[in-house]
């Protein structure tokens, strides 16, 4: 009996339309960053710059968007176990209910 009603209260958490809201964020900053880079690429092949300054310019830009994605990764992981432990105590209150 208690299977049942713990596989029950698995199965609502996974459907509630308010634990999610972080994919709509990953795909946003996804498309950024792949935009970003595309938007790298064409800067270079239509630059009128000499190629040791092209090349400075790139690794600037590299490493800024290495810098970028480190700290949205970082909050992305924050908010993940920020969400976890809220499902954690959420269940916890349910199985003891």
């Amino acid at each position: 009996m208690t299977d049942e009603r713990d596989d029950d209260m698995v199965d609502e958490l996974e459907d509630d339309p308010d634990a999610g809201g972080s994919s709509g964020r990953t795909g946003f900053f996804t498309g950024l960053v792949v935009g970003a880079l595309l938007g790298a690429g064409v800067a270079l092949l239509l630059a009128p710059q000499r190629g040791r300054v092209t090349r400075k310019h790139l690794g600037k830009t590299v490493r800024k968007l290495a810098d970028d994605t480190r700290e949205h990764v970082e909050g992305w992981a924050h908010d993940a176990k920020k969400e976890v432990r809220r499902r954690r105590r959420r269940l916890q209150r349910r199985l003891r209910d």
